[in-house]
């Protein structure tokens, strides 16, 4: 016992205590590469911002720095038509804020904000990013429901009119944008899902503990369409003024923020999405392009928003 417990105190624990270090190193080198590639794109960002003011619509001015496609683009050329009331922005749906719509936001702009997200992982990583302390960002884990979200806006401070509200939980984005009145946003960006097409109001059935990855297999049965967003839109004093070139965000401002932006219909305004995340029932992705993914959610029961009845897709 006592060779051992002398191997272990002069061979074993010093071999840890280096392989803890090394990677520990490693760790740092990758944060370090992480803040010089975000440095980077914000230089660039920056020059893109200014260009974006002499933009005339919202799919000539995208660009993206932090954003999945090209909503940083999108964000400025609307800030800068909209002049919003309050430099504060709301994000629900993050994940680690690697990719976001109000990450360039915050740092170009220097807006403050509350972003949500349902992981404690996700969220405990954000606050050791260097951004988190160098500006004004609540970062709160909380599975966000039609129940809740007033209350886990009031509980962090957030009341009133706000900038811009951003919108993305890949399920019940409808019903969520639906409940909320703690605040009034002077842009609302929100996802929708334009296999659910362009002619019906269609979004996914309620359920407070919707996930994506558990309603089908093929990750494609969720949200809602763009009539049913516009329509709701409309209930509630907005403007549709587009969608991002993907297909997948649709933008609206308060009409009496419009400031000269066109207010689009429907059939003006909506683009089908061409990415390919859908999987198998293996759960592996498979790559379908058009129709054939909208094959694999046929048939899958919706709720018609004009009607207040359930129909199939």
């Amino acid at each position: 016992m006592k060779l051992s417990k002398k191997i272990r105190q002069f061979l074993i624990e010093p071999l840890q205590a280096q392989f803890q270090q090394q990677i520990q190193q490693v760790q740092d080198q990758l944060s370090q590469a992480k803040a010089d590639n975000a440095a980077t794109k914000l230089v660039m960002g920056a020059a893109l911002a200014k260009l974006v003011k002499q933009a005339t619509s919202i799919q000539e001015a995208e660009f993206k720095v932090f954003s999945q496609f090209g909503d940083d683009g999108i964000i400025q050329y609307l800030i800068n038509h909209v002049k919003p009331r309050v430099d504060t922005f709301v994000e629900f749906g993050v994940e680690d804020y690697e990719e976001a719509n109000t990450r360039f936001l915050m740092m170009n702009n220097n807006w403050k904000g509350l972003i949500i997200d349902g992981s404690p992982t996700f969220i405990n990583y954000i606050k050791t990013r260097t951004f988190f302390w160098r500006y004004s960002l609540k970062a709160v884990a909380s599975f966000i429901t039609a129940e809740n979200i007033n209350q886990l806006l009031i509980d962090n401070g957030i009341v009133g009119p706000i900038g811009l509200l951003s919108i993305d939980i890949d399920g019940n984005d409808y019903w969520v944008w639906k409940a909320i009145t703690a605040v009034e946003a002077d842009i609302v960006v929100i996802e929708y899902n334009s296999l659910f097409g362009s002619e019906r109001a269609l979004t996914a059935p309620y359920r407070p503990d919707f996930r994506r990855e558990k309603a089908h297999y093929s990750y494609l049965y969720f949200g809602a369409s763009l009539p049913a967003l516009c329509d709701l839109a409309i209930e509630k004093g907005y403007a549709f003024v587009g969608c991002n070139q993907a297909g997948n965000n649709a933008y609206f401002v308060k009409k009496e923020k419009l400031n000269g932006l066109p207010a689009l219909s429907v059939e003006e305004g909506y683009v089908y999405s061409r990415f390919r995340e859908n999987r198998n029932q293996e759960g592996v992705m498979c790559f379908l392009d058009g129709a054939e993914r909208s094959a694999l959610i046929e048939g899958l029961p919706v709720i018609n928003t004009r009607t207040n009845r359930e129909e199939y897709l």
